[in-house]
């Protein structure tokens, strides 16, 4: 970074911190009053650390209780990462030891934890960097801090913003990728079921007791719900080779010859999908679609000696 981009990254934490700082002071604040300025901090940093590239910041709506994170970054249209935002005055040592936060860092490759002064960036669940732009002690004082470390927060926006996922073309990396997010989605699953968010997920379940499997208790259904989306979306993938699936054509792909997978796969991604599992749901989606489908149809070929890839996966993906 050169001395004038320095420069404006300094301009830009010092009126981002000008803002913490003013709604801080003003007590009666939640984690949300301060999401406006992590957005705008977002939007601006990326004029910086991405080239002619377009960047668009999310926040994940709150309308449910089950955890998600706060927000989601896209370049290009792409989802390059999240971050999950806590109050100025937690102590972020505690919280990456939460459940919460090492669920995310399990099932997340590019994460930013954050108390809005102090950022850490986790990569495919290893702590990565670290930038505390501000003490919490200095926000309490009468006048708004002066940025610190802005070197240390240059290096890690820049990383962050450099993620892409990488092509796959392997069977067994792309299981890997599908089952870590396979777990991650179970989890947001269960504490749906829990707390009976999503139109008819319940109900589902009950069906399923009436037509499949009596025994079936709640704990093996949302598995074999995280199961059925995680390998329906691969299946989809599979049969529209170059194309690029998305959550409303997927279930269109999904081969005629699985007919319950079909029709399970298309009540759990229908339009009554809930809004707690799209974003994993996408971040599925963005890995299949880096996928050399054709490599992996080699793979079956040369190694399993069949050319169906879907049969074959499902055992590697197990």
């Amino acid at each position: 970074m050169n001395k004038a981009e320095k420069d404006k990254l300094q301009k830009i934490l010092t009126t981002y911190l000008k803002e913490i700082h003013k709604i801080y002071t003003e007590g009666d604040f939640r984690e949300e009053s301060f999401y406006s300025c992590l957005e705008k901090l977002f939007g601006d940093c990326s004029q910086l650390f991405v080239s002619k590239e377009d960047v668009k910041i999310r926040i994940l709506p709150k309308k449910t209780e089950v955890g998600i994170p706060d927000f989601l970054i896209r370049k290009n249209g792409e989802i390059i990462g999240h971050a999950e935002a806590k109050t100025p005055d937690s102590n972020l040592h505690d919280v990456e030891k939460s459940e919460q936060i090492q669920r995310y860092r399990n099932g997340i490759p590019n994460l930013i934890l954050t108390n809005f002064l102090d950022f850490r960036l986790y990569r495919d669940g290893k702590f990565l960097k670290t930038a505390e732009i501000c003490r919490f002690p200095a926000l309490e004082g009468l006048s708004p801090p002066v940025p610190e470390n802005i070197s240390d927060f240059s290096e890690l926006f820049s990383e962050f913003y450099s993620f892409s996922v990488p092509e796959i073309t392997s069977a067994s990396k792309l299981a890997v990728e599908l089952a870590k997010r396979a777990k991650f989605l179970e989890v947001v699953l269960a504490e749906m079921y829990d707390k009976k968010e999503g139109l008819g997920f319940v109900s589902i379940h009950h069906v399923f007791q009436k037509s499949l499997i009596e025994t079936l208790n709640k704990e093996r259904f949302v598995d074999l719900c995280a199961q059925t989306i995680t390998y329906g979306l691969f299946a989809a993938k599979v049969m529209a080779r170059d194309k690029e699936i998305n959550r409303n054509n997927a279930w269109e792909f999904v081969p005629g010859s699985l007919d319950l997978l079909k029709k399970a796969f298309y009540v759990m991604m229908g339009p009554d999908a809930p809004e707690a599992i799209s974003w994993i749901v996408e971040d599925i989606v963005k890995v299949l679609n880096k996928t050399d489908i054709s490599a992996i149809y080699e793979e079956a070929k040369t190694v399993y000696k069949q050319r169906d890839p879907v049969i074959q996966f499902y055992e590697t993906f197990l």
